[in-house]
């Protein structure tokens, strides 16, 4: 049953006092049984983390995704650089000569603003070129690996319609301690409540209306993806025509194995501007789902790009003073 508990959890978790409880009804399991597989598998690191996952653009944040082309001998220190800014949340080394592949956020009261952080990173690692890639249209993202088997090849994405909401203190409050990494114990959510002072109604009605809103994207559990057996990840780039960029992405987001799916800009040494993370259980695998996107995708040109290492992958912390720490210190660069 562990795969199915694992499945379970990758979906839309129970917001509900003892959520252990309910996916043990629903599998016919007793609670004690589904923590102990949980607890189990979170200390093998195979769950990465289970909390909240926001829409960093609903709260103010501006985010993008860059790739630097550092010299071989000088990764290491620029990996420790690039990691230091509290908004990196994905840092890896893929296979081009745009080797260091990075996402980074920056605060609501940034004083740098987006490029001008990446400016400063680019020199301080010396780095020889850059690009900046951020969303233009994202069709998907949801990373729910296949642990059954069972999983369609194609799956149906969903748009999601967001309502506006008034953020009151509440809100942030709930967010800064919901983005963490919940227990696996029988009433994970306990803490939190007790913290903040409100009544299990009060807090689960905050992030449901954080979810119809869209800032909270779902509450459910990562996966870290070799340690549950997906060891061939890759982000495969597209040359589409721009024209017709949202019907392609749509038919790529529909491929179940991808789990991010992005229109974003072309530039002259940068000609790709469909991206898609594409997760298979070996290269085999991921080559031939690759191969079958391909036979749908009208695209100019194709690339996969594996990663050779991963440097970074956490979620941001939201609304600390990190932020802002880091720009004092970089910002006489």
């Amino acid at each position: 049953m562990k795969d199915e508990i694992l499945s379970r959890i990758q979906k839309k978790f129970p917001l509900v006092a003892r959520p252990f409880m309910v996916i043990a009804d629903e599998l016919n399991m007793s609670e004690d049984e589904v923590l102990e597989i949980l607890q189990e598998q979170k200390k093998s690191n195979i769950i990465r983390q289970t909390s909240a996952i926001f829409d960093t653009k609903r709260l103010g944040y501006v985010s993008s995704l860059v790739a630097f082309k550092i010299p071989s001998d000088k990764i290491s220190d620029a990996v420790r650089i690039i990691n230091s800014h509290p908004g990196i949340s994905h840092n890896y080394e893929r296979n081009h000569d745009f080797n260091i592949w990075f996402t980074v956020a920056v605060s609501p009261t940034s004083e740098l603003g987006l490029e001008r952080t990446v400016e400063i990173l680019a020199k301080a690692t010396g780095a020889e070129d850059y690009i900046i890639l951020p969303t233009l249209k994202l069709f998907k993202i949801n990373v729910k690996l296949n642990t059954t088997g069972n999983d369609e090849k194609k799956e149906e994405v969903k748009r999601v319609k967001h309502t506006e909401i008034e953020m009151t203190p509440l809100h942030h409050a709930v967010i800064r301690y919901a983005q963490y990494d919940i227990e696996m114990v029988s009433e994970p959510f306990k803490k939190i409540v007790d913290e903040l002072g409100v009544d299990y109604d009060t807090f689960f009605g905050v992030l449901n209306e954080l979810q119809e809103a869209g800032v909270m994207r779902r509450f459910a559990s990562i996966l870290n993806h070799r340690k549950a057996g997906f060891s061939a990840n890759a982000m495969v780039v597209w040359d589409v025509d721009e024209k017709n960029g949202e019907e392609i992405g749509e038919k790529a987001a529909a491929f179940s194995a991808v789990s991010h799916c992005y229109l974003r800009p072309k530039y002259a040494n940068w000609p790709y501007n469909l991206f898609t993370m594409v997760h298979g259980k070996s290269t085999e695998e991921t080559n031939a789902i690759i191969a079958d996107m391909a036979l749908e995708i009208e695209a100019k040109s194709y690339m996969p790009l594996y990663s050779s290492r991963e440097f970074k992958k956490v979620r941001i912390e939201y609304f600390t003073p990190e932020f802002e720490a880091w720009e004092e210190k970089y910002n006489i660069l």
